[in-house]
């Protein structure tokens, strides 16, 4: 059994077509179609079949997918400790996430890799996505930051490798000379009546505003949906709307007021979620050691990082 041929059967299963598998591996999508046929004939079993205009793998082909992440995971094991043995965390590193999360946890991290990791090549991007989304950047991405108000595991992390690096409180933002922008803190039925600005459904900080309407009673006024924490910043510190946004990244000399919320759970995880094959490379630890020893805050009060 070559091992080559399981890694061909994780490939088509982790992203479900042949043209996904051919993008991902620079080759044409005829050459894959040819690969899985001729891996079917050496395996001598039935591995896909037709499903609609495409293919799906055969229970013999989702076995031997799975015996290909097991090898992935071998393999990259086997790896990290000839690293360790030569002492070297060193190699390109892809790592992207949710900016606020990144504002938060970058500056010290990069600053600790320059100390102590000259080797690390690390390459960096952005996204803004729904919870449940992050999970799928892992098939191209070493590292991905993601955060969560429900749980310690973002939705949809199942079988992956996923370490808590901080958490950090979600205020009430408001206009500097808002009515309630001088209160110590507020309670869910003090905010019911203000119209927020909120972010698509399914991004974690909806979830505070869907506890607020449970513990109150009452839908609240949501006139905007936006992703961008700097956009939302310029709206509220110039309208009398409110927003959610993360105590530790949200400048306070912008005409903003933060005030925490009491009463429902505003404290968001900040994660990195890996594929377990890529969490075994000494290079992708020493980036996550990195990423949890925070060294301070942005501002007043403190993150609890990750044991």
């Amino acid at each position: 059994m070559d091992a080559r041929h399981l890694e061909l059967l994780r490939l088509f299963d982790e992203y479900g077509s042949v043209t996904a598998v051919a993008d991902v591996t620079h080759r044409s999508p005829s050459a894959v179609s040819q690969q899985l046929r001729q891996t079917s004939r050496e395996i001598g079993r039935t591995l896909v079949e037709p499903a609609g205009r495409g293919l799906t793998l055969t229970a013999a082909g989702r076995l031997l997918a799975h015996g290909g992440r097991d090898v992935a995971r071998t393999l990259a094991r086997v790896q990290a400790q000839w690293e360790g043995h030569l002492g070297e965390a060193v190699g390109e590193i892809t790592l992207t996430g949710l900016p606020s999360a990144l504002t938060y946890l970058l500056p010290d991290a990069l600053r600790r890799l320059r100390r102590e990791h000259q080797g690390i090549d690390l390459r960096m991007d952005d996204v803004d996505l729904a919870e449940h989304e992050f999970a799928g950047l892992t098939r191209d991405v070493d590292i991905v930051v993601a955060h969560s108000l429900v749980a310690e595991r973002p939705i949809g992390t199942d079988g992956l490798t996923v370490v808590p690096l901080a958490r950090e409180p979600i205020d009430v933002a408001l206009a500097a000379d808002h009515p309630l922008a001088g209160r110590a803190s507020l309670a869910p039925d003090d905010v019911v009546g203000c119209r927020w600005v909120g972010v698509p459904r399914g991004y974690p900080f909806d979830t505070i505003l869907t506890s607020i309407e449970h513990v109150t009673g009452h839908d609240l006024d949501v006139v905007q949906r936006i992703r961008d924490n700097r956009l939302i910043e310029a709206i509220v510190a110039s309208s009398d709307q409110a927003a959610l946004l993360p105590r530790f990244t949200t400048p306070r000399d912008a005409g903003l007021a933060l005030v925490p919320l009491m009463g429902v759970s505003t404290t968001r995880w900040i994660v990195a979620v890996m594929r377990p094959d890529t969490a075994e490379r000494v290079a992708v630890r020493a980036v996550i050691a990195a990423l949890s020893q925070i060294e301070g805050t942005a501002d007043e009060g403190e993150a609890r990082t990750a044991d």
